[in-house]
C-alpha cells in the first residue's frame, strides 16, 4: 500500500519531525489540525487544514475538529468495494491512507494530581475515534497510534513506502492496545476501584485502581491483598523477562524478589530447583511458571505453603488439587506485556519513568578480561543479568546451570549483597564452584571480584562505566576469571 495522504494529529510532537519531513519528501499529501499544523508548517511542510475539507470549523475550544464524515470516510472506505469508491466520489471525501495521531495525556495528568477538570479535558474523543477507525481499516489505511511507534514506522517508510499488510496488522494491534489501556485508564479513574483488606500493615488503609480481570482469572483462594499485589507485580515482571519458548521457567518470590528460580526442561524440574534455592524463604511466597502447571508439579506445590500461585494455565487435575486448599490463591495469567510507566509518590509530588525493558543478548557484551566465558557460561550470565535487573538494589546474584544459587538483594553496600548471597548458597549447601556472578551495578574497587573469586565464581557480569574498572579487570585477569560489561545498570529501589 503506498501512502499517498495522512492525517496527522498528535497532543505530543516529540519526535514528529523526521516521520513527517520522510512523508513530504515522498509527495505526501498531508491533513492536519491546530497546534499540529503550526508546528509542522514551522518546520517547512505544506499542510491541508482539516476544515477546508470539512467545511466546518474547530468548535468548542477545539473539542471537535475531526469528528466529520469526511473524515472518517476518508479512512474508513474499503478500497475493493465499488459502492464505497462510488460514494467516496459522490461526496469529495479525500482519502487518508496514513493516520498519526498521539493521544492527551490522561494518565499523566491523573498522575500529576490535577484537578478533576484538567483530568476531564485530558480524556481524548477524536484522536482515540481516529485510532480506532484506521486500525479496523488496516487492510487500507496505515495507523501509527503513539509517539513510540515514531521511530520504528519512519525506519520501516524509509526502507520500503509501500508498506505491507503484516506491518499494517501489527501497527492496527497495537493501536488497540493503546485504546483499551487508554480507556482502562479512564475506567479506573471513574471508579474500578477496589477496597483492599489493608495496605502493607494492618493500620493501613488501602484501596487497588485497575483492572485486574483483564490480566487473571483467579481461581480460588482470599482475596488478593496489598502485599500480594505488590508481589504480583514483581513476579509477572520478572517473568516475562526469562521466558523462552523452548523451556519451563519457574521462580518463587518473597517481598518483590526471587528467592529461588530455574529454567529446565519440564516445570517439575523448575520448580524443584528453584524451590532448593531457599525453601526458608519460600515459605508464604508468591510461585510462577512460564507454562502450563500439571499433576505432577502440582503434587510438589502442595507441599509448601504458599500465598499465590501463577500460570498461563492448569492442568483440570493440578486445578483440582491445589484449590482444595481455600486460601491459596491460583490466578491464571494472560501473559500480557506491561508497557505503561511506573507511576509512584514522591513527596509532594508523583514520580513517572518508563518501565525498564532493556534486556541485553549476547552480542552486547563487551569481554573485559583476557579469559573470555564459553557459550554456557555466557547463557548463565544472560540468565543472571535478567534476575539481577529483578531484584532490589544493591543486588548481587549468584546462578550456575540456569538456576538461582543465591541472592544478596537491598543491601547498602555491593560488599554486603556479596556476602549475603555467598553465605545463603552455602546455608542451602551450594557448590560455587563454576557459578556465575551478576551485579546491577558497577564495581568502583576489586574487592568484589577478589571475594568471589575466592568462592569459586568462574564468571561476571557487571554494566562497567566506573573510573576505576581497569581495577577490578586487572584483578580478574590475576584470578583468572571471565568477566563481561553489559553496558546497562540496572538499580531498582
Amino acid at each position: 500500500m503506498a501512502i499517498k495522504s495522512a492525517l496527522i494529529s498528535v497532543f505530543s510532537k516529540d519526535g514528529i519531525d523526521e516521520l513527517a519531513l520522510e512523508l513530504a519528501k515522498n509527495d505526501v499529501k498531508i491533513f492536519s489540525t491546530g497546534g499540529t499544523k503550526k508546528y509542522l508548517e514551522n518546520l517547512g511542510i505544506q499542510v491541508l487544514a482539516v476544515e477546508d475539507y470539512t467545511n466546518y470549523p474547530e468548535v468548542f475550544g477545539g473539542r471537535v475538529k475531526t469528528l466529520h464524515p469526511a473524515i472518517f470516510g476518508g479512512i474508513l472506505y474499503r478500497r475493493d468495494n465499488e459502492s464505497d469508491l462510488a460514494e467516496l466520489s459522490e461526496h469529495k471525501i479525500p482519502s487518508i491512507d496514513l493516520v498519526v495521531a498521539d493521544l492527551y495525556p490522561f494518565k499523566e495528568t491523573v498522575a500529576s494530581g490535577a484537578s478533576h477538570q484538567d483530568i476531564i479535558e485530558k480524556i481524548d474523543i477524536g484522536g482515540i475515534s481516529l485510532i480506532r477507525a484506521a486500525a479496523k481499516n488496516y487492510k487500507d489505511t496505515a495507523i501509527i497510534s503513539s509517539k513510540l511507534q515514531y521511530a520504528e514506522f519512519t525506519a520501516k517508510y524509509q526502507q520500503d513506502s509501500e508498506l505491507d499488510l503484516d506491518f499494517r496488522k501489527k501497527f492496527a494491534a497495537e493501536a488497540f492496545d493503546v485504546t483499551r489501556s487508554y480507556d482502562n485508564a479512564i475506567a479506573n479513574y471513574f471508579g474500578n476501584s477496589k477496597i483492599l483488606r489493608y495496605g502493607e500493615n494492618p493500620h493501613q488503609k488501602a484501596e487497588f485502581i485497575g483492572d485486574l480481570d483483564s490480566l487473571f482469572n483467579q481461581l480460588g483462594g482470599k482475596e488478593l491483598s496489598y502485599n500480594n499485589l505488590l508481589d504480583i507485580d514483581a513476579a509477572v515482571s520478572l517473568m516475562t523477562d526469562l521466558s523462552v519458548d523452548d523451556k519451563s521457567t519457574f521462580a518463587v518470590l518473597k517481598h518483590n524478589n526471587a528467592c529461588g528460580c530455574a529454567q529446565r526442561d519440564t516445570v517439575e524440574e523448575a520448580f524443584k530447583d528453584a524451590l532448593a534455592a531457599d525453601p526458608v524463604s519460600a515459605f508464604g511466597g508468591i510461585l510462577i511458571s512460564d507454562n502450563e502447571i500439571d499433576l505432577a508439579t502440582a503434587t510438589e506445590i502442595d507441599k509448601i505453603f504458599y500465598e499465590v500461585c501463577i500460570a498461563p494455565s492448569f492442568s483440570e487435575e493440578a486445578k483440582n488439587l491445589l484449590t482444595k486448599k481455600a486460601k491459596r490463591v491460583l490466578l491464571e495469567w494472560n501473559k500480557e506485556v506491561f508497557t505503561e510507566p511506573i507511576v509512584r509518590s514522591c513527596l509532594n509530588g508523583i514520580l513517572v519513568q518508563d518501565r525498564d525493558t532493556v534486556n541485553i543478548s549476547s552480542e552486547d557484551l563487551k569481554y573485559a578480561t583476557d579469559l573470555k566465558p564459553d557459550l554456557s557460561q555466557i547463557d548463565d550470565l544472560l540468565f543472571a543479568d535478567k534476575l539481577v535487573k529483578n531484584t532490589k538494589s544493591n543486588a548481587i546474584i549468584l546462578v550456575k546451570n540456569k538456576a538461582l544459587l543465591a541472592s544478596g538483594t537491598g543491601q547498602t553496600s555491593r560488599v554486603d549483597a556479596l556476602n549475603q548471597a555467598i553465605h545463603k548458597a552455602k546455608t542451602f549447601g551450594f557448590d560455587l564452584q563454576g557459578a556465575v556472578m551478576a551485579s546491577d551495578a558497577f564495581f568502583p574497587f576489586p574487592d568484589c571480584v577478589e571475594i568471589s573469586a575466592s568462592e569459586g565464581v568462574s564468571c561476571i557480569i557487571q554494566p562497567g562505566g566506573s573510573i576505576k574498572d581497569q581495577l577490578s579487570i586487572d584483578k580478574a585477569n590475576e584470578l583468572k576469571l571471565a568477566m563481561v560489561f553489559s553496558g546497562v545498570r540496572h538499580f531498582k529501589h
